[in-house]
């Protein structure tokens, strides 16, 4: 195990055992460093780290903290590798989302309000009158999330930004390469927008599965015709 590893462990054991609670300032360097039995070097490498992945929070002047640790905060850390996902593992994002944004949507059929349901007409409006694909997918990303935030489920709402918003790419590409692909997902969305407006908790699930489903079907036939291409924003 690498020094910076085994100091990053030290720390999140520290975490897990309630000795450095959320909010809570660490120790000097040269004191925790002792402490755990690591260089200085190690340690300021795995606070880093740490900090790249929302456990810790460095503040100028002050020192080194533990975040709050709230679950959706950690969950930012997943961003990148969701944004750089490729072939079949954005293939595999796509299947987590298509597992979770059904439910939730149909969830979201009981709690969205009426100026809820307004706003979410007036994102397909102009999403109706985008100019581009990569405009387009803007106000689809919009549309989507805004209704899981309906569920008031602040966990759900970033993993769900994670599988979305970082796989843009795979919706411009199907957008590029495939002539009626944006027109095929204004039809989705509305059905979607008609099945909140009636509180149809049941039809707002299958709209939104088929909706995910038509883009993971998508890739899976762009993977079948060529294993190795990769998902560019250039198309």
């Amino acid at each position: 195990m690498a020094l910076t590893d085994e100091a990053m462990d030290k720390i999140k054991a520290m975490i897990v055992a309630g000795e450095l609670a959320p909010g809570s300032r660490l120790p000097k360097e040269e004191i925790l460093a002792a402490q755990l039995g690591l260089s200085r070097s190690s340690l300021r490498e795995a606070v880093r780290a740490l900090t790249a992945m929302r456990i810790l929070v460095t503040r100028q002047g002050d020192g080194t903290y533990v975040s709050s640790l709230e679950p959706h905060l950690l969950l930012e850390s997943l961003s990148f590798a969701s944004d750089v996902s490729q072939g079949h593992t954005a293939l595999q994002l796509l299947q987590v989302r298509r597992l979770l944004e059904p439910q939730a949507t149909g969830v979201a059929a009981a709690l969205l309000t009426d100026a809820d349901l307004q706003e979410l007409g007036t994102i397909l409006e102009r999403s109706r009158s985008a100019a581009t694909v990569e405009e387009f997918v803007g106000h689809d990303i919009a549309f989507h999330l805004r209704i899981v935030a309906a569920v008031g489920n602040p966990v759900l709402s970033m993993l769900l930004r994670v599988l979305s918003t970082r796989t843009q790419r795979v919706r411009i590409v199907r957008g590029t390469r495939t002539g009626r692909a944006v027109e095929h997902a204004h039809r989705e969305h509305e059905a979607i927008l008609r099945a909140l407006r009636t509180r149809d908790a049941a039809l707002a699930v299958s709209a939104a599965a088929v909706h995910v489903a038509e883009v993971e079907q998508w890739l899976a036939a762009d993977l079948d015709e060529d294993p190795c291409r990769t998902l560019a924003l250039d198309g």
